[in-house]
């Protein structure tokens, strides 16, 4: 904690230079077909020239993304807690809410990991300052801002709106992760499963890719997905505004991370609705109508 600032100068450094690397690796030795510039070398930096680039055995996207950011997000509340611990004798219930919060969230990530290999970081965003230098310095800096907000800010709450942020907080990681679960069981059965106790209601949409070939994808309409086309956003919001919201209002300073992840969903949602409309067209067409909202049912 005391060390804080000279740690994110150091990393901000190393993953300058690795994202330099990644640049120039896109261009002269690429891992795969899908590399190469657009010709502006300040875009190639910031967005990457390769989706998936490796140096040997080791695949870099994963460790930038699952195993430094996710990691760090993991272990830096519990150096956050202990120093509250040292200041103070005992961690503040809002403290204990916003770790233990944390701690479940990115536990969970690491059990739906094999999901995560299938989200738009990993399967459209290419390797570069965008999400390289996002998930080795932004993450461990503002990820995990509620908890280093709350070392010298301990709060005072009860004990009752304690365990009712932390509940409220439990059962929005839960629905975030049944949600992805749902939709996940429901591709690996091909649509032959119930969701909610009744046959699986979805629309075959067919799709022509890069080399020509016309494939075939099922667009869930049940469940969660049939309120809204990307529903787990709405649960993850609001688990990090339950980890955020310990502090109360005194200060935006444990808001930063939810105001971020709002702004970030959105845009992520907008950018997956283009992407799917120019895959599967008529059918992308089909399964708005049936689905009309983006994120919050009846709202958005």
């Amino acid at each position: 904690h005391e060390l804080l600032g000279e740690i994110i100068a150091a990393t901000n450094l190393f993953a300058l230079g690795f994202c330099a690397m990644l640049t120039l690796k896109g261009h002269f030795a690429p891992s795969s077909s899908d590399s190469g510039g657009c010709g502006n070398l300040i875009f190639d930096f910031y967005w990457g020239t390769e989706l998936y680039p490796r140096i040997g055995p080791l695949d870099l996207k994963m460790f930038t993304n699952c195993r430094w950011g996710m990691m760090l997000w993991s272990l830096l509340p519990l150096c956050y807690t202990a120093r509250q611990m040292e200041l103070y004798g005992s961690p503040s219930a809002a403290m204990l809410v916003s770790v233990i919060l944390t701690e479940v969230y990115v536990f969970k990530f690491f059990v739906w990991e094999a999901g995560y290999m299938k989200s738009i970081d990993i399967m459209h965003d290419r390797a570069g300052y965008y999400i390289c230098w996002g998930c080795l310095v932004w993450v461990p800096s503002l990820y995990t801002s509620p908890s280093l907000y709350f070392v010298r800010n301990p709060g005072a709450i009860s004990l009752a709106t304690a365990a009712f942020m932390l509940f409220a907080g439990l059962l929005m990681i839960w629905v975030n992760y049944d949600a992805d679960r749902q939709r996940a069981d429901f591709r690996t059965a091909n649509g032959l499963c119930n969701v909610w106790g009744k046959p699986a209601k979805f629309i075959k949409a067919k799709y022509v890719t890069a080399s020509g070939q016309t494939k075939e994808s099922l667009l869930l309409l049940s469940g969660y997905w049939g309120m809204s086309r990307h529903f787990h956003y709405l649960p993850e919001i609001l688990a990090s505004f339950f980890w955020s919201v310990p502090g109360l209002f005194k200060h935006i300073s444990p808001y930063f991370y939810v105001i971020f992840l709002t702004i970030l969903l959105v845009d992520r949602a907008h950018r997956d609705d283009g992407r799917c409309a120019g895959k599967y067209g008529k059918f992308w067409d089909q399964y708005k109508k049936q689905v009309s909202y983006w994120i919050v049912p009846g709202v958005y």
